[in-house]
């Protein structure tokens, strides 16, 4: 059987701003979580080696946004070079702002022109509500469940100020990711690629007549 070296996964997080992306990110690779908000414009890239069905992983998570002229978000020509080789889309979206949840459809579709998936019916995204810890909510957890249901998407709810749910819905990315790219070998352009370690080459064995 074939061995390889520790994947590389690339998973992207999307989705208004002001749900939690950079929060949730940081509350998982670095184990803190701060209330100032900071608007990301470009790049956020953090990395973390988890352990995934008792394989190591490189799980590389990258946020991208940028604003136009209305302040709106929207993706800029830099997402399709970052987005190109992704492993796994999280849809991330605030449980008290029903306008957040109704964008996913738009992030979702952007995401399958920018990143252009040789699957895309069977490219896995994970849906993501956060700040469950506040005490009001706009979205249930039914009509996210339903939404999912119809595009075959995972749903996680969670609170990166409580650290309730993050590792589990990104070690649940991960393994999307990791079962993706087993089957599909990834398409790399600018993806992390994976290398295969050569196979032992067992002896031949040799007639003792």
């Amino acid at each position: 059987m074939t061995e390889w070296s520790t994947p590389h996964l690339k998973a992207i997080l999307i989705g208004n701003s002001g749900v939690g992306k950079s929060s949730f990110m940081t509350r998982f690779v670095d184990h803190r979580f701060t209330n100032l908000y900071r608007a990301t414009v470009g790049v956020d890239f953090l990395t973390k080696e988890i352990t995934i069905d008792k394989r190591s992983v490189i799980l590389q998570l990258f946020l991208h946004q940028i604003w136009d002229t209305a302040g709106t978000e929207r993706f800029h020509s830099l997402g399709t070079a970052l987005y190109r080789g992704a492993h796994c889309c999280l849809l991330v979206f605030d449980v008290t702002s029903s306008i957040s949840f109704d964008a996913l459809e738009v992030w979702k579709k952007e995401f399958l022109v920018q990143a252009c998936p040789s699957d895309p019916s069977g490219f896995p995204f994970i849906v993501l509500g956060n700040k469950i810890d506040l005490d009001y909510r706009e979205v249930s957890t039914k009509q996210a469940q339903q939404w999912c249901s119809e595009i075959g998407a995972e749903y996680f709810e969670c609170s990166a100020k409580e650290d309730i749910g993050v590792d589990s819905t990104f070690h649940s990315a991960a393994r999307a990711a990791l079962q993706y790219l087993k089957i599909h070998h990834v398409e790399n352009g600018e993806a992390i690629q994976m290398i295969q370690k050569q196979q032992e080459k067992k002896p031949n064995k040799k007639c003792s007549c």
